[in-house]
């Protein structure tokens, strides 16, 4: 089985090593820079559980190396994948699946969903659906990710907690596909379950995603201080209740109620999030794959999102104004 990685930060450095070092699949992984070199020089060193492990792995700056695959994983951000294209379409052959580990509403979500919207391309994450048209739907294996994980040094990853990767097909099927690849990773001592309803439990991770990541970037605030405090708290339930109602127009199920995911929120701790992180450093912040592309989907649905489209302004106006939107 041929596997490459194509974004190997932390979520891919961390799955490219764990597959490695569990030995049974010809792993490659794309990457640049001083990771590259790292990498290449001393393998793909791994701490987990407060021991450090080193895979080796093939490691290439272009995939015109690697050449076509049996699956891709796309685990770079979601803004980051169409000037990728060029890039992923040598690794693409006639059968190669595509497994899609970016947050937040995915460019393929309305491939195999069925009725009137069947089909519907969101520009919030796919502009002129250059992805669509690219990589191609048919290919896809949802994913959602749980791992925390960071990059402490340039090949150096650093696990934190969590081990699941959920997988399904947009279709709902459990096919041989999907299942090699679970099967695959569960050898690799991953927790792999693989989902009849891959698109409900993206929407669970959204909820929380699209209102406490954007509320911690204009505030500057941890999960922990944004739940404690009555303001930011009622707004953020205020966005994941418009949210709701879309996405239980799609046929979504919510399992936990919105009260629940707040509190699990609260519980991660003293934990900033990834687009408060991102903006601290100057980075491009994942602003149209978690709130655009909602308010997108409540256009499309015919659902007010007043709160939401208040929210994605001004976070889009902070974000242009430090040079972090992309």
């Amino acid at each position: 089985m041929k596997i490459t990685i194509f974004g190997a930060g932390a979520i891919g450095g961390y799955l490219a090593a764990k597959l490695a070092m569990a030995g049974r699949t010809e792993l490659s992984i794309v990457a640049r820079g001083a990771h590259l070199n790292a990498i290449k020089a001393n393998g793909l060193r791994l701490i987990e559980d407060g021991q450090e492990s080193v895979a080796s792995v093939r490691a290439a700056a272009r995939a015109e190396e690697l050449g076509a695959q049996d699956y891709v994983v796309l685990a770079l951000k979601a803004h980051s994948l169409t000037p990728a294209l060029d890039q992923i379409a040598p690794l693409l052959g006639p059968d190669t699946a595509v497994v899609t580990m970016q947050n937040g509403v995915p460019w393929w979500y309305f491939h195999d969903v069925g009725g009137p919207l069947e089909g519907t391309r969101l520009n919030a994450v796919d502009p002129g659906g250059k992805i669509w048209e690219r990589i191609g739907p048919q290919r896809v294996i949802g994913s959602v990710v749980y791992p925390a994980v960071e990059v402490d040094a340039p090949g150096l990853i650093r696990h934190v907690e969590g081990k699941r990767f959920s997988l399904g097909e947009p279709s709902g099927e459990r096919s041989e596909r999907v299942t090699l690849l679970a099967d695959e990773m569960v050898k690799a001592d991953l927790q792999v379950p693989v989902r009849d309803d891959i698109r409900s439990e993206i929407w669970v991770k959204l909820w929380g995603n699209l209102s406490f990541n954007p509320i911690s970037a204009l505030t500057g605030s941890t999960l922990a201080a944004i739940v404690a405090d009555e303001a930011t708290r009622t707004l953020a339930r205020t966005m994941m209740l418009e949210a709701q109602a879309i996405g239980e127009s799609l046929g979504v199920r919510f399992p936990i109620a919105v009260d629940r995911r707040i509190k699990g929120a609260g519980d991660v701790g003293e934990h900033k999030t990834s687009m408060l992180q991102d903006l601290e450093r100057g980075r491009p912040m994942e602003i149209d794959a978690l709130v655009s592309a909602v308010q997108e989907l409540g256009r499309l649905t015919d659902k007010p999102t007043p709160t939401i489209d208040a929210v994605l302004a001004l976070v889009r106006r902070l974000a242009i104004e430090r040079g972090c939107y992309s």
